[in-house]
């Protein structure tokens, strides 16, 4: 009888031990399963999640995450943001627990609107300036060009194409665009990973900041409360005003994938506007989750400037609160146009 019980209490302990799977073992056997095409989903439909094992009972729970937020194993995706997002199982047997990673892509339900375009006006611009940046401030047009060794920040009277006022940039720095949020305008550069601040009234320099994990500056805008910056992907950083830290991002993506090379930004009645830079066109953004709801070609507006050797792409788009028109130009342009968007 000693020995037929001491066999059995052998049997229930090895019984046992063999139900704690080791997080290796455990992270070998299980992946998630998804209901995405290729890595895929439009965000009008619901993301399923489950496990693919052949020990699910040694499972005792599961929670999954979505970017690091807890979600149900069916998560319906129209408030979700688009672009490359991050999946995760989190796998508790008895005393261990381990994660599983998989990656998917959240695409627009939405096909672009396609908008053309109708000039109202057509005002002198200088035909040296590498336009990076263009903002109306109290109707006062507020310019940011390029180059090393020629960037400026100006104040232009827009329907002469008069420099009010302007001051250099030192050498060292590319400039990029520009933006103005409670009297103080924030200009961006290029590679050298440095905004500066300044009062917008007299361009005093009252401060800098540098970039967080976005490693360029291209275009910036404002929607009153918050900074959205370019870096010349398809991201689009989200700025906090009063520490200028990255908080944040979204990502521009249509219904077949990411839109990259956005440039200068404008928001405009709750959408951010992005030049697309070499393909003279602008993408109209959904601030909240990345959709491109919209597309306006702007292409044929380079055959209406002077043609001259160093004629570059459209860049610098601005709303005018007063006329309640966009104006735009390019890099090296003599025409600032302004414009009045329609539906084809």
């Amino acid at each position: 009888m000693r020995v037929s019980k001491f066999i059995t209490i052998t049997i229930l302990i090895l019984s046992l031990n063999a139900c704690d799977i080791s997080p290796e073992q455990l992270k070998s056997d299980f992946s998630i399963i998804t209901n995405t095409n290729n890595g895929a989903i439009k965000n009008d439909k619901t993301l399923n999640l489950s496990l693919a094992n052949n020990k699910s009972h040694l499972v005792d729970s599961v929670i999954y995450k979505l970017n690091d937020k807890i979600v149900k194993n069916n998560v319906f995706l129209a408030d979700k943001k688009l672009g490359k997002q991050t999946i995760k199982a989190i796998i508790y047997s008895k005393s261990n627990a381990i994660e599983k990673e998989e990656n998917i892509t959240i695409l627009s339900s939405q096909v672009p609107i396609v908008y053309s375009f109708e000039i109202i006006n057509e005002f002198p611009h200088d035909i040296n300036a590498y336009t990076q940046g263009l903002e109306f401030y109290n109707g006062e047009l507020f310019e940011s060009t390029g180059q090393y060794g020629k960037s400026q920040l100006r104040k232009v009277d827009y329907k002469t194409g008069e420099i009010l006022k302007q001051i250099e940039l030192d050498k060292k720095y590319f400039g990029e665009g520009l933006s103005i949020l409670n009297k103080k305008l924030y200009q961006l550069t290029w590679q050298e990973a440095t905004g500066f601040i300044y009062d917008v009234d007299s361009f005093e320099k009252t401060g800098s900041f540098k970039y967080g994990s976005s490693k360029e500056g291209w275009g910036i805008c404002n929607d009153g409360t918050t900074l959205f910056k370019s870096d010349g992907t398809e991201k689009i950083w989200t700025l906090n005003p009063n520490t200028l830290v990255e908080e944040g991002y979204i990502q521009a993506y249509h219904h077949k994938g990411k839109t990259v090379g956005l440039n200068e930004l404008e928001f405009i009645n709750g959408k951010i506007y992005a030049n697309r830079y070499q393909l003279n066109g602008v993408a109209i953004i959904n601030p909240k989750n990345g959709a491109i709801e919209g597309v306006v070609d702007f292409s044929s507006l380079k055959d209406k400037v002077t043609q001259h050797s160093k004629l570059d792409v459209l860049n610098g788009i601005a709303y005018n609160p007063e006329t309640k028109t966009l104006f735009v130009t390019g890099k090296y342009w003599d025409k600032l146009f302004e414009i009045h968007i329609v539906q084809n």
